[in-house]
């Protein structure tokens, strides 16, 4: 299963169509207070609009790791780049909103770790110039 927040009806149907064998659900606003179980289970019954987030959110529950792979492979070849997570035992325990503030929480930190990373190499390089 995945689920999608922040998409625009355009991407969504991009994402349907190029991983027609999963089954995708966009997730509306209305379920930012519940606990990440209650959406796994409810979400084929969802109706509305995804797009209420100003970030991307694609969740996959229940995927094999290749699964996993596959999937942020098709999803970047359609030239959409959001935070990509997985479930867990304890995120299924949390708040949606929840989880979703700390994907953002440990997207910045990457973010910031591979431009420091970027940052000490060039540094490196140019050290090797002089």
């Amino acid at each position: 299963m995945i689920l999608l927040i922040g998409f625009e009806q355009e991407e969504v149907s991009r994402v349907k169509n190029a991983l027609s064998e999963f089954d995708v659900y966009e997730v509306p606003e209305y379920c930012r207070d519940w606990i990440v179980e209650e959406v796994v289970a409810k979400a084929p019954t969802f109706e509305g609009s995804g797009n209420w987030h100003w970030r991307k959110f694609l969740i996959m529950h229940d995927l094999s790791n290749e699964e996993v792979k596959k999937v942020i492979k098709v999803v970047r070849s359609q030239g959409i780049s959001p935070i990509f997570a997985t479930t867990t035992p304890t995120s299924l325990t949390w708040k949606l909103e929840d989880l979703l503030n700390e994907l953002i929480r440990e997207d910045e930190y990457f973010r910031k770790l591979r431009e420091e990373k970027q940052k000490m190499k060039s540094f490196y390089l140019d050290i090797g110039k002089s």
